[in-house]
């Protein structure tokens, strides 16, 4: 382990991979609840934190899933505790993601308290009868609730998570929901195109014929997304993600002083990117390339070019930590060059691209030498615009940021 605090990594991100029940498009690692397994693992997810924490500075931190608002008072307070004894509170940045149906007051204080400022929260449509088609177990009515009663626990850095092109939906449909997101005022907005995926309900259903893709209505509906996030004053920064350069009128401005660690002020290894002030730094970090542990089942770390996966199982997560062991399933060292155009590839779907002297910096690698000809391919397609500084998609190669990303992978 580094022996200086400023070689610590500084990201640090953890899987809940419980659910109330899966939902009909998600490919991630999430499983139904159960009473004894969830205290199980809050217990395992502390020995691993105290595995991990002579390594670790946080300034940002990032709880994902599944659905962490799922853990109830007495397993969240067990898991910031061990956090506060291991000095890994007071992040900059510090989300949890949240289900409407599953936030509660005495919650989001709980959480306020012990240093979260920022809350994701899952809405995903405000349609009741595609909410259904995509097995979320939260109605449109919690998800208007929900977020008031964050702002009533005093966070004023909300993210509201939508998709499109969800089965069933039609273009009248997803304006109305971007408008009524719109409107609520949250500092953060995300957005994703419906993905089928292997082993989920809704690939088979595509499968079997139970409807079809509409990629010219897709494209339709993420230019109205960019149309509709702009003219409310969200700065796009990344191809799905928009983010307020000031606080909403609407905000909670009356913060709770948390009683935790005050936020660090030290560099949290963000990249000089122009980036919105509410943007996410903890995603920045995973697009520039940067250092983090992943902690959980399922998660990935990627700590000094070294990746590693823990198992996907849960109970086998429990199991090997329980034994005094990490529950990593697989170790990875990339080699500096695949490093450099996986950092590339994660990178490009920034809105700012690359600068030169940034990824040279990042990498030790110059995308000049090491990629003209992806480069210029994807400028003569008419994807991609190089600069005398730097490299970056054009808003139609945005759209397309995954196929254009493959090109940069060795």
């Amino acid at each position: 382990m580094p022996d200086s605090f400023a070689a610590r990594v500084v990201n640090l991100y953890i899987h809940v991979p419980f659910c109330a029940q899966k939902c009909a498009y998600c490919a991630f690692y999430s499983e139904p609840s159960s009473g004894n397994l969830v205290n199980r693992y809050a217990a395992v997810l502390v020995r691993e934190l105290e595995m991990v924490a002579d390594d670790l500075a946080p300034k940002t931190i990032f709880f994902g899933g599944g659905t962490p608002s799922l853990l109830n008072l007495r397993q969240w307070e067990q898991i910031f505790r061990a956090m506060e004894r291991l000095d890994l509170l007071g992040a900059e940045e510090f989300t949890v993601e949240c289900n409407p149906a599953t936030v509660s007051l005495d919650k989001a204080k709980l959480l306020r308290d012990f240093g979260v400022n920022r809350v994701s929260m899952g809405v995903q449509s405000l349609d009741e009868q595609l909410l259904d088609r995509l097995g979320r177990i939260h109605s449109r009515e919690m998800a208007f609730k929900s977020f008031d009663i964050l702002r009533q626990a005093g966070f004023d850095n909300l993210n509201l998570d939508l998709m499109f092109a969800i089965p069933g939906q039609t273009m009248v449909s997803w304006r109305d929901t971007l408008n009524e997101a719109v409107a609520m005022q949250s500092e953060h907005l995300s957005s994703y195109e419906v993905i089928y995926e292997d082993d989920t309900p809704l690939f088979a259903q595509l499968q079997a014929g139970k409807f079809a893709a509409d990629e010219d209505l897709a494209c339709a509906m993420y230019e109205e997304l960019i149309e509709q996030a702009g003219a409310a004053g969200f700065q796009q920064y990344e191809v799905a993600n928009f983010a307020r350069e000031t606080k909403s009128n609407k905000s909670a401005v009356h913060s709770p002083q948390s009683r935790r660690l005050q936020p660090r002020t030290a560099d949290c290894g963000l990249t000089t990117v122009d980036i919105p002030v509410f943007a996410c730094r903890h995603n920045v970090n995973y697009w520039r390339g940067g250092s983090f542990y992943g902690l959980g089942p399922s998660a990935t770390s990627y700590v000094r070019g070294v990746r590693t996966k823990n198992w996907s199982n849960t109970q086998l997560y429990c199991e090997q930590l329980e034994k005094g062991k990490r529950a990593i399933e697989s170790r990875e060292e990339l080699p500096p060059l695949k490093r450099a155009g996986e950092t590339a590839a994660f990178g490009l779907r920034m809105v700012a691209g690359w600068s030169f002297e940034e990824f040279q910096r990042t990498t030790n690698f110059d995308l000049r030498r090491e990629w003209p000809a992806e480069m210029n391919r994807l400028a003569g397609r008419g994807w991609g615009i190089i600069s005398s500084d730097r490299f970056r998609l054009t808003p139609q190669g945005l759209r397309f940021a995954d196929a254009a990303a493959e090109l940069f992978l060795r």
